[in-house]
């Protein structure tokens, strides 16, 4: 069974672009991790500084080696130096 997330993400106030940039420096490489199926960033309409991630992947075992990817590591400390504090996950379930 696949899972989904979004991930809702603060950055502190003018360092958007920051956010932006580390996405697209990433991207490439959690896609071509095996098991996504989706993996993007969208803006908040009306605030610069809230961003959206969706994923999905297509398995749990697919999203845990995801979570420690030294890719993932290396960019959860970079992001400190632009996010107003810790990203929120929500893992979706269908009704």
């Amino acid at each position: 069974m696949s899972v989904s997330l979004v991930v809702l993400i603060e950055v502190q106030a003018g360092k958007s672009q920051q956010q932006i940039e580390a996405f697209r420096a990433i991207a490439p490489l959690v896609r071509a991790e095996a098991g996504c199926i989706e993996y993007e960033l969208h803006r908040v309409q009306g605030n610069d500084e809230q961003f959206v991630i969706t994923e999905q992947w297509a398995s749990e075992d697919a999203l845990a080696a995801h979570s420690v990817a030294p890719h993932m590591t290396e960019a959860a400390e970079k992001n400190k130096a632009f996010r107003a504090g810790p990203a929120k996950l929500l893992k979706l379930m269908p009704v």
